[in-house]
């Protein structure tokens, strides 16, 4: 590829962009204009290394670095999950460390060791149908929710939820508990499959220089 290509990144916003800007700052990508919090711009620029930044939700990253709009892009394991997009998982950065669990009263475990026919909310209902239908061979109705799922089991709405447990407070606090791990999550860095092949030796080198921090 032509030396004058930019490599562009998408990175999920909030606490996984500053987590990965800081690694990147540590094998010296910098890009001084993403620190400008009152910026109103989209795409920032290091012209010294030829880089392209932005900023996206968590869950367009992969589509972004699927349709080539990104070559690489740094998002949860979840979302990749989730979204199932093709793109090329090529490192697990290490942060934003947490689980995905059926979670719910104590009382639903039972359901869940007799593969009753259970209804189950979650943010994720690709993941969890993925889990029961394919893993656990047990059928059971998914409910799409977008907001607090910890609600599904007090309300009546569901029996269980799929969903992340970080430290498991809120869980306690809402008489629910973990009663089965689906995988353990973090941050992953995903690459287009076209750039891959086009900028194999920028992107080797980048994730050898992240791989070596790790």
């Amino acid at each position: 590829m032509s030396e004058d290509r930019y490599l562009t990144f998408a990175l999920g916003k909030g606490r996984l962009a500053t987590k990965t800007l800081e690694l990147l700052e540590r094998i010296g990508i910098t890009c001084e204009e993403m620190k400008d919090k009152d910026s109103r711009k989209l795409i920032f620029v290091n012209e010294e290394k030829k880089l392209k930044f932005f900023l996206s939700k968590g869950p367009d990253v992969p589509t972004y670095v699927e349709y080539g709009a990104a070559d690489i892009g740094v998002v949860g394991k979840d979302t990749i999950m989730e979204e199932n997009r093709r793109v090329y998982e090529v490192l697990d950065l290490g942060f934003g460390k947490c689980r995905m669990c059926v979670c719910g009263p104590e009382s639903a475990r039972e359901l869940l060791l007799h593969h009753e026919r259970i209804r189950v909310a979650s943010k994720y209902p690709l993941i969890a149908k993925e889990y029961f239908y394919n893993k656990k061979h047990q059928t059971v109705d998914i409910i799409k929710l977008n907001g607090s799922v910890e609600l599904g089991p007090i309300v009546g709405l569901s029996d269980v939820i799929v969903d992340i447990v970080e430290t498991g407070s809120t869980l306690k606090e809402n008489g629910l508990a973990v009663l089965e791990e689906i995988c353990p999550l973090s941050a992953r860095m995903i690459v287009n499959q076209v750039s891959m092949q086009m900028e194999t030796e920028r992107i080797r080198s980048l994730i050898s220089q992240i791989r070596e921090l790790l």
